[in-house]
């Protein structure tokens, strides 16, 4: 078994059962790796919100921690980078990178002239790569849902256009998922309409040229450290001491479990336990792989 694959196996384990991982094709591992050789700019977006009550509402757990880490890494080697969400997801981001240790604070999306600001940051950051990481993404229908259908749109901004704009400019884009709703999941339409719960309804309709999915959406950050770990022959991966002072902050700073809505540090209702292993597999599967 290659790397490629021994990494889209770990990626693919669903202890959460969220139904869309049994099902999915190979994730494209090997056209990742090849993407990640020319990037100098990346702007990371992430941010999903979950309702706590009437007019009130957080980011959750998952998104932050991953797209933290493939931050960190990514300044390691010298690449710009430019962290981005909302209101709803800032300030759990914002511990995130601080407790790790990266040196860029979020870019806040604002809520009007949303389209124009995008287009704007692209223009002026140049990005050679866009990741988002657990944001949701519009559906047809021209609504954001959770994964239970019902709609979010006021919870967040409306900023789906980053990816063709995105496109437009020669950017790569990659995004990544574990539910169907996340944006750019769109290139993966027709399994996540058969397959997933709701899946028609919610199924994001931007399309990522490079589309990746996980038993939980934070897990692709590791995937992605080790891929760049593997390229300059430098270990870039967290341990898991870092991971729970992460869990720890973010929760701090107000996110909640996108699953079980509690502030709690939990993601997607698995324990870090579970988390910590999956981040095991992918730092044995990295070492035997650099000898």
């Amino acid at each position: 078994m290659t790397f490629y694959e021994k990494l889209d196996s770990i990626m693919k384990e669903d202890p959460g059962e969220r139904g869309l991982i049994p099902t999915m094709p190979p994730n494209p591992v090997k056209e990742l790796d090849k993407a990640l050789d020319s990037m100098e700019r990346g702007i990371l977006l992430t941010g999903f919100p979950t309702r706590l009550g009437e007019n009130k509402w957080i980011g959750e757990t998952d998104g932050p921690l991953g797209t933290a880490n493939i931050a960190v890494a990514l300044e390691k080697l010298w690449v710009a980078v430019m962290p981005m969400t909302d209101s709803q997801g800032y300030r759990p981001f914002e511990a995130a990178l601080k407790t790790i240790g990266c040196k860029a604070r979020p870019t806040l999306i604002p809520y009007e002239d949303t389209e124009a600001f995008v287009i704007r940051v692209l223009n002026k950051f140049r990005p050679t790569h866009l990741i988002t990481l657990e944001r949701p993404g519009k559906a047809k229908n021209g609504h954001y849902h959770n994964m239970g259908g019902k709609i979010i749109d006021d919870m967040l901004t409306d900023c789906s256009c980053i990816i063709d704009e995105a496109k437009k400019r020669g950017v790569i884009t990659i995004s990544i998922g574990d539910g169907g709703n996340e944006i750019g999941m769109g290139a993966l339409r027709d399994v996540i309409e058969s397959k997933v719960p709701h899946g028609v309804e919610i199924c994001a309709s931007e399309c990522a040229q490079i589309p990746l999915v996980s038993g939980v959406s934070n897990w692709w950050g590791w995937g992605i450290c080790a891929l760049l770990s593997l390229k300059h022959g430098k270990n870039l991966l967290s341990d898991k001491e870092m991971e729970k002072k992460l869990i720890k902050a973010i929760v701090a700073a107000g996110s909640v479990d996108g699953c079980t809505r509690k502030n709690a540090p939990t993601v997607d209702r698995l324990p870090m336990s579970v988390h910590l292993d999956i981040l095991k597999k992918v730092q044995t599967a990295l070492k035997e792989e650099m000898g």
